[in-house]
């Protein structure tokens, strides 16, 4: 039987938007195409590697 892998939790603050994945700092083995994440409703998830984005508590989005 397999069992589900969690995957990492990236925290990001309202400068670190627009969140993107993968970010640089992931190794370059597991690149996959550039995909731009809306984290304005809290935590998202990369659709490519599911790598969860999460908004920390407390900070602002702010639009153009």
């Amino acid at each position: 039987m397999t069992t589900l892998k969690k995957m990492p939790l990236i925290e990001l603050s309202a400068k670190d938007l627009p969140a993107f994945c993968p970010t640089p700092q992931m190794p370059r083995w597991s690149d996959h195409p550039r995909v731009f994440l809306d984290v304005t409703h809290g935590e998202t998830r990369c659709p490519y590697c599911g790598t969860r984005y999460k908004l920390l508590g407390g900070e602002v989005v702010r639009g153009h």
